[in-house]
This record gives structure tokens, C-alpha cells and sequence, in this order.
């Protein structure tokens, strides 16, 4: 057979050449001339081929040709023209027509060239507009759109049928604008749409979004009275008016239609589904007379795309106990629910579904399971997803690109960028959106410059998808420069790339120039005020910042959860709860209260200002609880000293499927410190040992503190140098342990270590050193680290600093200075300070200088009942009992209540506290016991 292989090739060839001169100059005559110059090539294609040809040449006959073509069989059938052409037997339409129609049956645009080519060659003379129209219809459906317009321009006389064809095929492919102008070209000739015409040019005003043209079109539909109650019309006019935001329109005519089918019902149950009116979607898809998966994966992608993801899954185990068969689009809807509910259970049951489907190598529904995990916080699945996909597309590559880089492994992200590049996948706009965050996250301008030589070698430079993504990655690495050069290089700014822009000026401290390209904006969105007054918050501005909100509701802006997440953090930086509260109230009115986001930084706000039984409140009533929001619950009940309830959150949150954070370990470590519940402790370091965060430096210095306070320093320090990361934290906390314990020479000695490590002292080292100095009693080590703060660390001395050392000099007996110390002190003395030198004084029984301090206690703290018994002391240890009396008095009148002294003890991971006067301990001698056995 290679002749005749040999044969196929050479018309290929040939029509190769012949169809591009045909298509570009648009002239038949052309067509045939290139054909002719290839003459002598198909003279020499061998004679081989025609003795195959003679040894295979059976009587061919057009009904062999015709049979093979319905069989399926091309190949042969085209074997069987080039015999037919050896045997010099003409061919007539209708075998071409089985010809063309074949080719369009298996999408063989090669073989249909040839065809076609053949047609040309034979000369072959057309009768009417039959085949002309076959041809247009055989390139629209083999996808080649502009041979299927050249054919179409080399028709004489057009019908309905001609320009029906090519605009359907504008409009399948996403070509709006060109169906539209074909349409009015057909329009000029006057030549009337038929029913197939027009739901394809409603389509085209879909595609464009043009609401006008699609009533013109609705306009002609009513006036000709032909197609009023054509079912098919009446659908696509629904579709249309949906895809144009006209959902009046579309309503209506869904209302008037006398018959509906499933594509009526859909396209309005869509339009709903889309605008976020899930009402109304469920209304009519609870009516629908009979629903089909189509129906029930519109209505999981509406509750999906408008948060309401929890319905979202109830649906899709609904429509599987009705044994309605999912589909790839059903898994691509529903996927995007779990994401958001951060779900991971919920997550894998469908992977399981996906799998029992057979769908796992569909590339589609692989890069919706990729983007489930990511957003669940499991990259590893993410990836073992990724490695199992038999095909990758672009899509899939951008999303496990995307998820390591918002993981935070930004190194990953830039390995599979550079394979993909490698593995010859064509790389979209969207590819580099996915790395370049990858590149900002680490600071690596470099990376960042090297993708930002491929975009302009791409095209891609221009487009602002790109140009927000190249401007927050020169923002994130530091070059405000290269982030506004690039900015302003854009011609066509959208609304994100100026907010990209303010973001970056705000995230770097120059509010001023944020404030003024704000200013300058077109148009302002939601997201620029929110962007603006995130910015404020994030530089301490949170007055400037609620100020700008008032602005914004003034305007009639509506706040998004993001607003109300940067204001709500402004009220908690100022404690200020009252305005809080009325924000509160706000967000209740637009039905933000249940978004975790928003529920979240309300507790957070909650939390700071010191209204832990509010945050509770909101809390308890959020119907989805992430990390973010157990997080901020946990740290309202550590801030406010009811460790216990920290604990116990803590536990409860063990109970569901969220993992803890960084942020959670530290604030449950913190409740165990306080608490002096070393039990507890140990459970929670067992805890990020499994949770994989033992190495991260917060969670570590967090374990050295705890130990430390729990009065296990040997535990503490092997925390400390287990840490493979430490920062001024981890030190301090060592330091600090050390000092608490009384272990001076140690603490000096990390302080030595900490400096060659090339760790940069700060004011809280200083209070560890300081406190250490204190609790030895080496007044001259502490005078001289308190001095060297300023002299030669550049660390002015803070109130803190100012007690260490009041406390050190009084403690040594060194009142004078220490009474010095306090009058020459930058700042006003505060009631910690007295109470030092009040304790001293008692010390020392220093009577006069006591006086005085107690006076400014007084004056500062007149509800603290220490400075009264301190006072009380110092005159009884000089016998001076009417002074007793006289103090003693002086807090009845003042009804100055003494705070009970109080202690505990941990037994069998329980925390039992005993106050001053408390009856006796319901297990006071089996705690006692257990005491004595530990």
C-alpha cells in the first residue's frame, strides 16, 4: 500500500498549497494555478504507486465509495477515489456529499482538504448551493473557521442555510462579534434568517454580553410571527437575555413560553444560580417537571460560587441518593465547596466518588481536586493527584503552581514552573499569575526579574492580569521602583491593578502616595477603599483608618467581608469596643455576621477589647468554624487570663476536623505558662511534634517559655536547642527562663552566644538580663547593661528597664539611687515603679522615702491593696501602731478590697487552686497523696 500511501501524501501536499493560496487570495483560479505548479511532483511521486494501484484496481464504483463513507471507513474510501480516478470514473454530488459528510463525522480535517482539493482538481462543476453549503459545514465542524468563511465568500448566491452554518460556527467557537456581522452582512442581502439561524445569533449577543442587539433580534422574532412559539427560540432568547444581566426579560419570556424543555428551565435556573438570587433558582428547580444533571450541577455550582458551600454538598448527596449519575461537571461544581468550607474529609469522600466514577483522569475534574486540596491545606494530596493525572493541561500545571505557591513553598512552585516549561506545555497568562506570588512571597527579585523577561518575549506584558502580578511581586521584593515603572506601562489600567498599586505604597509605609493614587483612581470599587484602609491599619493608622470606612459608607459603597475584617482590626488595635460593637451591628444588617472570615476577626476584636463573653457569642454562633477562627477564640481566652478556657477550647477544637496553627500552639502554650500545667504542656508539645511544628521558631520559643515557667529550665533549654531557627524571641525567652530561675551566670552566657551569632539584642533581652542581674543582686553588671543599652546597643530605655533597675538598686539597699533614678526617668514613673521602692523601703525600713511612694501609689493605683499593706508593715515594724491604725482606716474608707492569696498544683493532668480561707479541698488528702507519690 505505499503507493497509494505515497498518493495520499502528495494530495496532501498539494491541497496544503493549494488551500493557502485559495484562502488568501480568495480566488478559486489561484487555487487551481497552485495545484497545476504541483504537476510535476505528482508526476514523480513514483511508479510504484501506480503499479500498487494496478494490482489493487478491483471495479470501483460510487456505491462502493458511498458504502464505505457510511461504514466509517475514510481511509478506504479514499483508496477507493484514487482507484476511481485510475479508472478515469467521474464522481457526482452525492458522492462528495458522503465524502464531506464523513469527514465531518470523525473531525478529519486532513482528509477533508483532500476532498476538497479533489473537487478542484477534477473540475468539478457545482449544481445550486447544495455542496457549497456542505463544504462551509464540513471546515466550521472540522474546526478550520476561516476556510469555512472562504468557502462560504466563494458562494455566488448564499441561502439562509450558508450563512446559518457559518454563524453558528462563529458562535460555538466564542466568536460573538464575527457571527453578529455576518448576521447584519445576510441582513443587508436580505436573505431571512431561518430557525436554525436564529438561536445561533442570540448566542452571539450572549457572547458579547450586548442587550441591545439582542432585543433588536427579539424585536424581528415578534414582528415576523414565525418562530414565537419555536421551543428552541424561546430557549435560546432565555439564554440570551440571562447572558446580557437582563433577568426581567429573560423571566418573561420563560413565563409566555407554551412549551418549555430542559435548556429553558436551565438557562433561567443559571441566570438565577449566577446573580446570586438562590431563591428563586431553588423555586424553579423544585418545580422543574423533570430534572437532569445538567439542573442539579447548576444548582451545586450557585450554592458553591455564592458561599453557601455546606448546601452546596447537602445537594450533592442528595442528587445521589435519587440515583441521578454525576458527571464531570457535577465534581468540578461541588469541589469548589469543599475548598471553601476547608473540608478535608468532605473532600476526600468525593475524591472517593471521582474514583468509583472514573472520572480521576479527567483533566478537568484532576485540576478542581488539585485546588480542593490546596485550599484544605493538604498540598501532598494536591500532589499526589497531580502525579496520577494521566493528561495535564495547562490548567492543571497552573493550579498545583498556584497551591504550592499560596502554601508558601515557594521554591516547589518555581521547580514545577520550570518543568512544565520544560515538558513543552504552552504557557497562558495565567501560569505566570500562579509563579510570580511564588517569587514575591520569598523576596526573589531575581526569579521575579527572569519570568518578567519571558512575559515580554510572551506578549504578555501589556495584559493586566499580569501587570497586578508583576507590580505586587516588585512590591513584595522591595523595588517600589520597577512596581510603579511597570505600572504606569500599562495603558489600560483595571480597577485591580490600581488597587495592586495602592497595596503595594501602603504595604511599604508610604500611606501618602497610597492615599494619593487612591485618589486619582477613575473609578473606586469596594476593594479600593478596602485596600486603602487596610493600609492605614497595617501602619498604625486605625483612627485614619475608621475615619476613611465612615467616608466610604457616606459615598454608599458597600462594605465586603474584607472592609469589615480591616476596620474591625482598627477597633481592636485601639480597644476601642464601643465602636466595635456599632460596626457589629453593621455587619449584622448585611448578612456578613455568619462569613468565617468576618465572624473571625470579630472575635479577634472581641478578644483584644477585652469582651471575651461577646466573642463567645459570635463564635458559638458561626456556622462554619475554620483554623483562623478557633485561632482567634483561643488567644480571647489567653489574652484575658481565662487559661482554662483556652484549654478547653483547645480540646474541643482536637474534636473536629481542623488542624492547629502556629498561632493556636503558641496561645494554648502561653494558658499552660500561666496555668504552671507542665502536664498539659507536655500533652501540647506531643501534639506539634505530630502536627509537623517543631520546627517553627514562634511555636519553639513558645515551648522554651512554657517549660521555663513551669519551673522545668533543663526541658526548656533542650527545647531551645532543639530549634533550628532561632530568632530574638527564642533568646529572649531563654534569657528570661534563666533570670526567673535565678540562674545569672547562664543568662549572661546566652547573652554572649546570642550577640556571636550575629542576633541583634532588643529591649525585652534587656529586661531578661536586667531581671537576672536583679534576682543575683549584681548591681554593677546591671548598671553597666543599663547603661550600655543606649550608649552602645542604640536602645533607649523603656519604663520596663527603668523598674528592673529601681528594683535591683532597692533591693541592694541602694535607695538614694534608686530615688534618683526615678526623678531623672524620661517618663512618668508608674505605680509598678513605687511599689518596688515601697517594697524596698519595708526592706529597709525606710519610713520617709516609704511615705512618699506609697503617696504616689495611692494617687495611681487607690483600689491596689499592696501599697497599703506594704505601708501598714513599714510603720508596724517600726511601732508606730497609730500609723497602723490610721492606714488600716484609710482602706475601709476607700473599701480597698485585699486580693486573696492563692496556689495550685497539678495532679494527673488536672489543675487544682487553693485560695486564703477557702474551706478545705473536696480532695484535699487524695491531691496531697498523688502530691507526695510524684
Amino acid at each position: 500500500m505505499s503507493g497509494t500511501l505515497a498518493l495520499l501524501q502528495f494530495h496532501a501536499a498539494a491541497m496544503r498549497m493549494a488551500a493557502s493560496s485559495w484562502v488568501h487570495n480568495n480566488s478559486v483560479a489561484s487555487f487551481v494555478k497552485s495545484i497545476l505548479s504541483l504537476h510535476r511532483l505528482r508526476r514523480s511521486v513514483t511508479n510504484a504507486a501506480r503499479q500498487t494501484l494496478k494490482s489493487t484496481s478491483m471495479d470501483a464504483s460510487e456505491e462502493d465509495l458511498t458504502t464505505l463513507c457510511s461504514q466509517g471507513r475514510l481511509r478506504e474510501a479514499l483508496e477507493t477515489l484514487h482507484r476511481m480516478d485510475s479508472q478515469r470514473i467521474s464522481l457526482d454530488s452525492s458522492a462528495y456529499e458522503s465524502l464531506l459528510q464523513a469527514c465531518v463525522d470523525y473531525r478529519a480535517l486532513p482528509e477533508a482538504k483532500l476532498v476538497h482539493a479533489h473537487i478542484i482538481l477534477t473540475g468539478f462543476k457545482f449544481r445550486g448551493v447544495f455542496l457549497h453549503n456542505r463544504l462551509v459545514n464540513m471546515y466550521a465542524k472540522c474546526g478550520s473557521l476561516v476556510n469555512a468563511r472562504a468557502a462560504l465568500d466563494q458562494i455566488s448566491e448564499p441561502n439562509a442555510v450558508s450563512y446559518s452554518v457559518m454563524i453558528a460556527a462563529y458562535a460555538r467557537e466564542g466568536h460573538g462579534e464575527k457571527a453578529w456581522a455576518l448576521f447584519c452582512q445576510m441582513k443587508r442581502k436580505d436573505i431571512q434568517p431561518d430557525e436554525f439561524t436564529v438561536p445561533s445569533v442570540l448566542r452571539a449577543c450572549g457572547l458579547m454580553a450586548e442587550l441591545e442587539c439582542g432585543r433588536e433580534v427579539h424585536g424581528q422574532i415578534i414582528k415576523s410571527n414565525a418562530f414565537q412559539d419555536n421551543i428552541f427560540i424561546g430557549s435560546a432568547l432565555v439564554d440570551m437575555y440571562v447572558k446580557c444581566r437582563s433577568l426581567e426579560d429573560a423571566r418573561n419570556v420563560f413565563d409566555k413560553m407554551p412549551e418549555r424543555n430542559a435548556v429553558s428551565w436551565n438557562a433561567m435556573i443559571a441566570g438565577y444560580a449566577e446573580n446570586g438570587d438562590l431563591d428563586k433558582a431553588l423555586d424553579l428547580f423544585e418545580n422543574m417537571p423533570k430534572r437532569d444533571v445538567v439542573s442539579w450541577n447548576l444548582m451545586i455550582a450557585g450554592y458553591a460560587g455564592n458561599g453557601r458551600s455546606k448546601e452546596a454538598l447537602e445537594l450533592f448527596y442528595h442528587m445521589q441518593e435519587k440515583g441521578i449519575r454525576q458527571n464531570q461537571f457535577t465534581f468540578t461544581s461541588v469541589l469548589p465547596a469543599c475548598a471553601n468550607l476547608g473540608e478535608l474529609k468532605y473532600g476526600k469522600n468525593i475524591h472517593h466518588e471521582v474514583n468509583k466514577s472514573r472520572l480521576q483522569s479527567d483533566v478537568f475534574v484532576g485540576s478542581a481536586l488539585i485546588d480542593m486540596y490546596v485550599k484544605c491545606g493538604s498540598i501532598k494530596d494536591a500532589h499526589n493527584v497531580f502525579d496520577e493525572m494521566s493528561e495535564r493541561n495547562v490548567i492543571t500545571w497552573n493550579s498545583i503552581i498556584a497551591g504550592y505557591a499560596q502554601s508558601g513553598q515557594a521554591e516547589e512552585a518555581l521547580a514545577l514552573f520550570y518543568e512544565m516549561r520544560k515538558v513543552g506545555i504552552c504557557l497562558n497568562e495565567f501560569t505566570y499569575g500562579s509563579v510570580l506570588p511564588a517569587c514575591a512571597s520569598v523576596g526573589d527579585i531575581g526569579h521575579g526579574k527572569e519570568i518578567h523577561r519571558e512575559v515580554i518575549v510572551s506578549g504578555f506584558e501589556t495584559d493586566v492580569f499580569i501587570g497586578s502580578a508583576l507590580v505586587d511581586m516588585y512590591s513584595k521584593c522591595g523595588s517600589l521602583q520597577n512596581a510603579r515603572q511597570m505600572f504606569d506601562r500599562i495603558a489600560e489600567r483595571d480597577v485591580v491593578l490600581w488597587n495592586t498599586m495602592i497595596a503595594a505604597y501602603a504595604q511599604n509605609g508610604y500611606v501618602k502616595e497610597a492615599l494619593d493614587l487612591f485618589q486619582k483612581m477613575p473609578e473606586q470599587d469596594v476593594g479600593s477603599w478596602s485596600g486603602m484602609i487596610a493600609g492605614y491599619v497595617q501602619n498604625g493608622l486605625s483612627e485614619d483608618a475608621l475615619e476613611l470606612f465612615d467616608q466610604m459608607l457616606y459615598n454608599g459603597i458597600r462594605p465586603d467581608q474584607y472592609t469589615f475584617s480591616s476596620v474591625l482590626k482598627a477597633c481592636a488595635d485601639l480597644e476601642c469596643l464601643y465602636r466595635g460593637k456599632k460596626i457589629h451591628e453593621e455587619i449584622s444588617r448585611t448578612g456578613y455576621a455568619i462569613n468565617v472570615f468576618v465572624g473571625s476577626a470579630l472575635v479577634d476584636m472581641y478578644g483584644k477589647c477585652g469582651s471575651v463573653e461577646d466573642a463567645r457569642d459570635v463564635f458559638d454562633k458561626l456556622p462554619n468554624r475554620n483554623v483562623v477562627s478557633w485561632s482567634a477564640m483561643i488567644a480571647a481566652f489567653a489574652q484575658n487570663g481565662l487559661f482554662d478556657g483556652a484549654l478547653n477550647s483547645f480540646r474541643r477544637m482536637q474534636l473536629t476536623s481542623v488542624k492547629p496553627n502556629s498561632d493556636i500552639f503558641a496561645s494554648v502554650l502561653s494558658a499552660c505558662s500561666n496555668l504552671a500545667a507542665m502536664e498539659h504542656g507536655k500533652e501540647v508539645h506531643e501534639c506539634i511534634i505530630k502536627s509537623g511544628f517543631q520546627s517553627d521558631v514562634f511555636v519553639g520559643s513558645a515551648l522554651v517559655d512554657m517549660y521555663a515557667k513551669c519551673g522545668n529550665i533543663d526541658d526548656a533549654y533542650k527545647a531551645f536547642e532543639r530549634m533550628p531557627t532561632k530568632n530574638n524571641v527564642s533568646w529572649n525567652a531563654m534569657i528570661a527562663g534563666y533570670a526567673m530561675h535565678g540562674y545569672c551566670k547562664q543568662s549572661v552566657e546566652l547573652f554572649e552566644r546570642m550577640q556571636l551569632s550575629g542576633m541583634k539584642p532588643d529591649d525585652v533581652t534587656f529586661i531578661g538580663i536586667l531581671s537576672a542581674c536583679c534576682h543575683a543582686g549584681l548591681v554593677e553588671d546591671g548598671l553597666l547593661y543599663f547603661r550600655s543599652m543606649s550608649q552602645v546597643y542604640h536602645i533607649m530605655p523603656m519604663i520596663e528597664h527603668y523598674c528592673c533597675m529601681v528594683d535591683l538598686l532597692g533591693r541592694a539597699g541602694h535607695l538614694d539611687e534608686a530615688k534618683d533614678l526615678i526623678q531623672k526617668m524620661p517618663v512618668e514613673p508608674n505605680a509598678t515603679i513605687w511599689r518596688s521602692l515601697l517594697g524596698s523601703c519595708r526592706i529597709y525600713a525606710n519610713i520617709d522615702l516609704g511615705e512618699r511612694a506609697a503617696e504616689h501609689l495611692f494617687q495611681l493605683d487607690p483600689k491596689n491593696s499592696a501599697a497599703y499593706v506594704l505601708l501598714s508593715n513599714i510603720y508596724a515594724a517600726a511601732g508606730r501602731w497609730y500609723d497602723v491604725e490610721k492606714v488600716r482606716k484609710m482602706t475601709q474608707d476607700r473599701r480597698v478590697q485585699k486580693e486573696p492569696g492563692y496556689s495550685w498544683i497539678e495532679v494527673n493532668k488536672v489543675v487544682h487552686t487553693f485560695l486564703v480561707g477557702d474551706q478545705p479541698h473536696a480532695q484535699m488528702q487524695e491531691a496531697c497523696k498523688l502530691s507526695m507519690q510524684s
